[in-house]
């Protein structure tokens, strides 16, 4: 049995969710989406992009947006998060944050590192708001969401330096 990383596109992502994921439908945009194959089978991908909602958007956090792996595939969450982790600090991003309900256990987020910063508040409405009215997907999962987050470590000194920007720099990308 041979497991490896592979990139995927965005479609190809996209048709895995909806084939396979439980509880949410289809992302509908990334900046990377990533495939785990075995044995030349595609058993699960993983897709980041831009955050989500508008205050956790400050040009330097990615949302790990679906991280869907087929029933059974010991340890196959664990290594697609590791990688995303990988490519989004080559990329360039100070954090990555992400959600899962409350009755998932959260192990394979704990095991590349990410920490919980509690239970968001859950809006029945989905994004829906009066001023944006928007569509609730098929497949939403209703009630409060766990969010976890991991900042990235700096290599360097240099690196270090960097990373150091100030509000109005990072808007200003």
């Amino acid at each position: 049995m041979y497991v490896r990383i592979c990139p995927v596109t965005l479609r190809e992502a996209q048709n895995f969710v909806r084939e396979h994921h439980r509880h949410n439908d289809q992302p509908h945009g990334c900046k990377f989406a990533l495939g785990l194959k075995e044995d030349g089978r595609l058993i699960g991908v993983v897709t980041a992009g831009q955050p989500i909602a508008r205050a956790n958007d400050d040009g330097y956090t990615i949302e790990i947006t679906r991280c869907c792996v087929l029933e059974g595939k010991r340890n196959a969450n664990s290594l697609l998060y590791a990688a995303a982790l990988r490519v989004a600090r080559e990329m360039g991003y100070r954090k990555a944050i992400t959600y899962s309900l409350p009755e998932e256990s959260g192990a394979s987020l704990r095991a590349v590192g990410f920490q919980s910063d509690g239970l968001r508040k859950h809006n029945p409405n989905g994004w829906d708001m009066p001023g944006r009215p928007r569509k609730k997907p098929m497949k939403y999962p209703s009630g409060p969401k766990i969010r976890w987050s991991k900042e990235f470590a700096c290599k360097s000194r240099r690196e270090r330096d960097s990373f150091h920007v100030t509000a109005d720099e990072s808007r200003s990308n």
